[in-house]
C-alpha cells in the first residue's frame, strides 16, 4: 500500500511499519554481502545469493608517511601528533566533521582528561574560547559545534591533509605487512599507500579488514554494552531545572539528580530505556541529555545500527515531548539536535602485543612503555533491559586503581605496520569498560601518532620504536600553552 504524503509519519503505526521494513531489508541482505556493478559478467558459475564483483584498476596515491583512518578523539590527535613529528599525514573520516563522538555524537563532556600533552592543550584552547563549562580538570562539558572548528584549525596548523565523507572500505597486505588501504566516497573507490597506518575507527574497522583477530563484548562475541543517542535541548530557564542537571565535573556530581530526572520522566508517563538518564548544562539554556539504551547491537551490523538509531531518536523525542507537557520548569523545552551518530560503547577490541586486562586495573599496573595512566572506574552499562531495571550501570564489583596502558597494547599483533588508538586497542571486556573514555583515547592517539611518524621516517615498524624515543619527540614538538 502506498502511504499518502499527508499521513503523520511520526505516528507509532507508521514508525513500526518503517522499522519492520528495515528488519526485512537486513534479512534479505546477509551481513558481509558484497555488491557491485549490475553490468558485471563472468563465465564462471556463481553460487546463488552471491554477486561476484569484477576487478578494477584504482588510482593509487602514495603521498603520505602515515595514514590515519577515523577522526574521532583518538584519530584526530594521532594525525596532529604525527604531523607535528614531521610526518606527511592523511586523515580519513566518514562523517562531515572532525571529532567523532565529540561532535557527530554530541557527547558533550570529557572524562579522564586530567593529563599532560594534547589533552591539556585542548582543554586550554576550549577554555580560552569560552567553549567549556566547569573548572574541573578531569571532567567538564564543552560545546560540540565549537569543538569542530578548534580541531579543524589544529589539523590545519599541523599540516594534516583531511578528507571527510570517506570511509576505509578494504585493506590489503603483502605477507604480514599492511600495504594498501582502499576508501570509498563520492569520488568512488581510491587506493592509498603509506609506510604506517593508524586505526582510530573506534570499532577497529581497518584492523578487521586487514585480518586482525578481535573480540567484542564479554568474550569473542556480544552481549556487549548498549548504545545511546545523545541530544541537545533548549530550555527557557536552566536555573529552574538545576534539580535535574548533573554537575559538569563528575567528581562533584550528585547522583540523586539522575534519579530525580528519571522520576520526572516517569511522572510524564514514560519509562526510559536507561534507568539513569543524565542531563548536563552546556551553556546558558543549552542542555545535553543521554536518556536511552539500545541493547545487544553490534556496531559493524549496519542494519542493526540503523534500527537502533531510529528507535533511539524516537524515544528521545517522546521523552522530551512528555516532559514539555508537564509544564512548569519544563515548559517550552525542545530538541535542538539529535546526534548524527549513535554513541557506541562496545566495539571490536583488536588483538595487540599486550592485552590490558582486569588484573591490570585491580593491581594498578605499571609499565615502562606506559603511554598514559587511566583513572576512570569500570563503567559497564546494563547489557539488557532486564538488567537495566536493577541497575543502569555497574563496576562489576571491581575497584580499579590508576593503571598504565602500555604502547604494546596499541601495536597490532597480527599485522605489521598497523597501530590502533582509542577504544579499539587490545584489552578485555572489564578493562575496556574503564579506558574507553575520551581522555584516554586522546593520550593513546598522541602516542600512536608519534610512534607512527618515527617508524615511517626511519624505515622501522611500530614495535621497533621505543616509547622513550616517542615520548621525547612528543615533548619536543608539543606547543607551549599560552605561547
Amino acid at each position: 500500500m502506498t502511504e499518502s504524503h499527508s499521513e503523520d509519519r511520526s505516528s507509532p503505526v507508521l514508525r513500526r511499519r518503517f522499522l519492520a521494513a528495515v528488519s526485512a531489508a537486513a534479512a534479505a541482505a546477509p551481513l558481509g554481502a558484497t555488491y557491485g556493478s549490475p553490468s558485471a559478467a563472468t563465465d564462471e558459475p556463481v553460487p546463488p545469493g552471491i554477486f561476484r564483483e569484477p576487478s578494477q584498476d584504482l588510482p593509487l596515491v602514495g603521498d603520505a608517511d602515515v595514514i590515519v583512518c577515523g577522526a574521532g578523539p583518538a584519530g584526530v590527535t594521532a594525525a596532529i601528533s604525527a604531523a607535528r613529528a614531521g610526518a606527511r599525514v592523511r586523515l580519513f573520516e566518514w562523517r562531515g566533521c572532525l571529532g567523532g563522538v565529540w561532535t557527530a555524537g554530541l557527547l558533550g563532556y570529557l572524562l579522564d582528561f586530567d593529563k599532560t600533552g594534547f589533552a591539556s592543550e585542548l582543554a586550554s584552547l576550549l577554555a580560552a574560547r569560552g567553549l567549556r563549562r566547569g573548572d574541573g580538570r578531569s571532567s567538564f562539558c564543552y560545546e560540540p559545534e565549537g569543538m569542530k572548528v578548534v580541531l579543524e584549525e589544529l589539523c590545519g596548523q599541523a599540516g594534516v591533509t583531511i578528507q571527510l565523507h570517506t570511509r576505509a572500505a578494504a585493506a590489503f597486505r603483502e605477507g604480514r605487512r599492511l600495504r594498501t588501504v582502499v576508501t570509498e566516497s563520492k569520488s568512488g573507490r581510491q587506493a592509498w599507500r603509506a609506510p604506517i597506518y593508524v586505526d582510530a575507527t573506534g570499532d577497529g574497522d581497518l584492523s578487521a579488514q586487514a585480518g586482525c583477530a578481535f573480540e567484542i563484548g564479554q568474550a569473542d562475541d556480544c552481549p556487549c554494552q548498549p548504545m545511546s543517542l545523545n541530544a541537545l535541548l533548549v530550555c527557557r530557564d536552566a536555573d529552574a531545572l538545576q534539580a535535574f542537571i548533573h554537575a559538569s565535573d563528575w567528581t562533584r556530581a550528585d547522583e540523586g539528580k539522575k534519579d530525580a530526572l528519571r522520576r520526572e520522566i516517569e511522572r510524564a508517563g514514560y519509562a526510559p530505556s536507561y534507568s539513569r538518564p543524565t542531563m548536563f548544562q552546556v551553556r546558558d539554556n543549552l542542555l545535553l541529555v543521554m536518556m536511552n539504551h539500545q541493547y545487544g547491537v553490534k556496531p559493524f551490523d549496519s542494519a542493526a545500527v540503523t534500527k537502533a538509531t531510529i528507535e533511539a531518536r524516537a524515544e528521545v523525542n517522546r521523552i522530551v515531548d512528555a516532559l514539555r507537557k508537564l509544564g512548569g520548569p519544563w515548559e517550552g523545552i525542545q530538541i535542538a539536535a539529535t546526534a548524527e551518530q549513535i554513541g557506541v560503547r562496545d566495539g571490536r577490541r583488536i588483538a595487540g602485543r599486550y592485552t590490558v586486562g582486569r588484573d591490570d586495573l585491580v593491581a594498578g599496573a605499571r609499565h615502562e612503555d606506559a603511554v598514559t595512566r587511566a583513572t576512570f572506574p569500570v563503567d559497564i552499562h546494563a547489557l539488557s533491559s532486564e538488567q537495566n531495571k536493577k541497575a543502569g550501570y555497574t563496576n562489576a564489583g571491581i575497584k580499579a586503581k590508576p593503571y598504565d596502558i602500555p604502547l604494546r597494547a596499541l601495536v597490532a599483533r597480527d599485522v605489521d605496520g598497523l597501530m590502533t588508538a582509542g577504544r579499539c586497542i587490545s584489552g578485555d571486556f572489564i578493562a575496556h569498560a574503564s579506558y574507553r573514555v575520551t581522555g584516554n583515547a586522546v593520550a593513546m592517539g598522541e602516542a600512536a601518532g608519534a610512534v607512527a611518524a618515527i617508524a615511517a621516517k626511519t624505515g622501522r615498524l611500530p614495535h621497533e620504536v621505543s616509547w622513550l624515543e616517542a615520548e621525547a619527540v612528543i615533548n619536543r614538538d608539543r606547543p607551549r600553552i599560552g605561547q
